[in-house]
């Protein structure tokens, strides 16, 4: 497991880009046969990426919970997931057990146990992200299929930013305590999301690209909108953003990214829009 503290915004401006990428940027979220966590501080999310290749995957095995001080990973948390593979994934609760074909989502809410990963495909390679968020109540679990998703068309062809959100832990959709997440994919020849570019006082963001193809790479902008810095990013790689940060890209192609937040509130447009003259 990887831990990350929060960081202030005074000191991230002096950062080098080693040291950028390493407060921010999970470069091996994804190894064969394995669950690797990400444990950050800013606003306790954990970041799950699992990839049962050729067995199955307890995530109790995986979990220190003297870390997280319960007895189970959800005994006070609520756990979000899509499948980023090409394959089905088959993901068993003491509950139940759901079936998630590519781009599907799963929302378990808290107090579910007993959490195994299976991958159904052994010709594809599974690839299944996860956030995971402090929760107060025990929403019921659901599968949310790719069609049930929200669906928000945004941009245009003119400002190179034509994209589909797909909205899938969202109010509209499901309720939970504080997670949010969705999948946006950006048309052939868009390369900008997010512009112009916002913060969020009262929550993080995590964006975990994927979809970009070898030899391309997007350019994740962050930091104070007066003081921006910059991160390249490569496929099923995972950028983690506080609050006082912006968040935006730039590709040297169409690629997609998954988008999960978590704070004070779930009001989707709760943003802090940075005016394109005052960005520096």
């Amino acid at each position: 497991m990887f831990t990350n503290y929060n960081s202030n915004p005074l000191d991230a401006k002096h950062y080098d880009t080693d040291r950028l990428r390493a407060e921010f940027l999970n470069e091996h979220l994804f190894a064969e046969d394995s669950i690797t966590l990400l444990y950050s501080h800013i606003d306790r999310v954990v970041a799950l990426g699992v990839c049962p290749t050729t067995q199955p995957l307890s995530l109790d095995e995986y979990i220190d919970n003297g870390v997280f001080g319960t007895d189970y990973f959800l005994q006070r948390r609520e756990l979000g997931m899509v499948n980023l593979g090409e394959g089905a994934i088959e993901v068993h609760t003491s509950e139940e057990i759901y079936r998630l074909e590519p781009l599907d989502a799963l929302y378990l809410g808290k107090g579910v146990r007993n959490i195994r990963f299976h991958s159904e495909e052994s010709a594809h390679k599974p690839y299944l992200y996860c956030l995971s968020a402090p929760a107060h109540h025990g929403y019921p679990s659901r599968l949310i299929t790719r069609e049930q998703a929200k669906v928000v068309e945004l941009g245009s062809n003119d400002t190179a930013n034509l994209r589909v959100i797909n909205q899938y832990l969202h109010p509209d959709v499901l309720p939970t305590c504080q997670l949010c997440m969705g999948v946006t994919h950006l048309a052939p020849g868009s390369v900008w999301n997010t512009m112009p570019a916002h913060t969020h006082e009262r929550r993080m963001e995590a964006y975990l690209y994927f979809n970009v193809q070898p030899n391309q790479v997007v350019f994740h902008f962050m930091g104070e909108p007066q003081e921006t810095r910059h991160i390249v990013v490569r496929d099923k790689q995972l950028v983690l953003s506080p609050s006082w940060s912006i968040h935006s890209g730039c590709g040297t192609s169409n690629y997609s990214f998954v988008w999960g937040m978590l704070g004070e509130n779930q009001t989707f447009d709760d943003m802090d829009f940075v005016d394109m003259t005052a960005i520096r």
